[in-house]
């Protein structure tokens, strides 16, 4: 059974009988939101370049990233599927995605958060149905999914984190506007939610 998330909120990453998940997938989808006016008739529908990043934090510094120029963690633990320049699934399936092998991942690493931004800078007035969600990847059943509202000039959303706990990890919805084109340009937006 899959969880609405609201910003703030935060679960356990367990599987319904308590054990923990081994592996997760945080997929994001979005679509260009419709052009209005003269214009629009003119350049015809928008394509969306949003680009899914994963950073992995230790004690608070950032000591790896994934995303589409550098699509596997240097230890194997966390992969990205690859670009997508245009966007287009929105309601349903993952535009993008990022693999975490979570019983892979060093124990040095503490969080890994997870971002999205416009790498064109289209702002997210331009996206519609834009949403992360996690799925377990060993079943493929959607654990979570957080939906994008509010569109905005930001270019950018701190979507979510999975953090190490004593009791295993647990995802929180974060949900915060930002401005940037690459994960460089979102790290003093991250800081607050470590």
């Amino acid at each position: 059974m899959s969880v609405n998330m609201t910003k703030g909120q935060q679960i356990s990453l367990s599987k319904a009988d308590g054990s923990a998940l081994s592996a997760v997938r945080m997929g994001l989808g979005w679509q260009a939101a419709p052009r209005k006016g003269f214009l629009a008739k003119l350049t015809g529908g928008g394509e969306i370049d949003l680009d899914a990043s994963a950073v992995l934090f230790a004690a608070g510094q950032p000591v790896d990233v994934v995303f589409f120029q550098h699509l596997v963690s240097d230890d194997g633990s966390v992969r990205h599927t690859g670009d997508n320049l245009t966007g287009g699934a929105g309601a349903g399936g993952d535009d993008e995605a990022v693999l975490v092998d979570l019983s892979r991942v060093p124990a040095q690493v503490d969080q890994i958060v997870f971002t999205v931004n416009s790498f064109t800078g289209q702002t997210f007035a331009e996206v519609q149905n834009a949403f992360c969600r996690l799925v377990d990847e060993t079943t493929g059943a959607e654990l979570a999914r957080y939906t994008l509202t509010g569109g905005g000039k930001h270019t950018a959303q701190i979507m979510a984190k999975v953090q190490r706990t004593s009791g295993g990890w647990q995802m929180k919805a974060i949900g915060e506007p930002a401005t940037g084109r690459t994960f460089q340009d979102l790290l003093p937006s991250i800081t607050p939610h470590l």
